[in-house]
C-alpha cells in the first residue's frame, strides 16, 4: 500500500489464500485432533493397565 497509486487488486489477490487459510484451520484442526486421538487412546489405555498392575503388585507387597 505503499505505493503511488496503491495497488489495490494485489492487496485482494494477496489476502484470498490468507482468508482461506483462515477459514479452513478450525476443520483442519478437529480433523487432526481427532486422528491424533484415535492413535494416542489404545496406548493410554495400556499405559494405564500397566500402572494398574504394578499398584496391585504393590498393594500385595504391602499387605504381605
Amino acid at each position: 500500500m505503499t505505493a503511488e497509486p496503491p495497488i489495490v487488486w494485489l492487496c485482494v489477490l494477496l489476502a484470498i489464500p490468507g482468508f482461506l487459510g483462515w477459514g479452513t484451520a478450525p476443520w483442519l484442526y478437529r480433523r487432526m485432533r481427532q486422528r491424533r486421538t484415535t492413535q494416542l487412546t489404545p496406548l493410554m489405555e495400556q499405559k494405564q493397565d500397566e500402572l494398574y498392575a504394578i499398584c496391585e503388585k504393590g498393594i500385595r507387597l504391602l499387605r504381605s
